[in-house]
């Protein structure tokens, strides 16, 4: 059985050359798509944006999802933001309906409703968390595929000149900065 996408198959790879920088091209015209509007909620305040942030790359962390997940979430909070006033006492639920939204999509095993919930400290309730998911879905058109800076990540680090043994070294250090910028 000839494997159609391994080494010596013929196929283009985007790992060098015209193809790599097509491939990128091709990432930054998306992302201009995913991108939230400049505007803000009027009722929400950076400091509470903070929070949030920190409590839902918390989760993340606590229940090991996979980088892009934590991105992907906070985009969608963005997002739903800038185009609906959000009352703050709602704010930790739809951080946890954007989790929820991101692990299915990213994740290997998604978050459950219930465990979402669990760390809320059951202020919210499976059924609210599902209701939400919905109005989130709704407002963001179900344009869930964004393009976030985790998609950039190998294509830079292979343009810069490094050795082999220190790749997941710096990986890791460009991950840790994502999130910080995410928060």
């Amino acid at each position: 059985m000839e494997l159609l996408c391994g080494p010596g198959s013929g196929r283009a790879r985007a790992e060098g050359g015209p193809l790599a920088e097509r491939a990128l091209r091709n990432l930054l015209s998306a992302e201009e798509r995913y991108l939230p509007p400049r505007a803000r909620a009027p009722r929400l305040r950076p400091h509470a944006r903070r929070a949030l942030a920190a409590w839902m790359l918390e989760v993340c962390e606590e229940q090991k999802c996979e980088e892009e997940v934590f991105s992907l979430a906070m985009n969608y909070l963005d997002r739903f933001l800038a185009g609906v006033p959000t009352l703050k006492a709602h704010l930790q639920l739809l951080g946890a309906v954007c989790m929820f939204l991101a692990s299915k999509l990213k994740g290997s095993s998604p978050l459950t409703a219930e465990k979402l919930c669990v760390y809320t400290d059951n202020a919210v309730t499976p059924h609210e968390l599902l209701e939400w998911e919905l109005v989130v879905l709704g407002k963001l058109k179900w344009n869930l595929a964004a393009v976030t800076p985790h998609d950039f990540v190998e294509h830079i680090l292979r343009k810069l000149p490094q050795q082999p043994e220190t790749l997941p070294r710096i990986r890791k250090h460009v991950q840790t900065f994502i999130a910080l910028c995410a928060t």
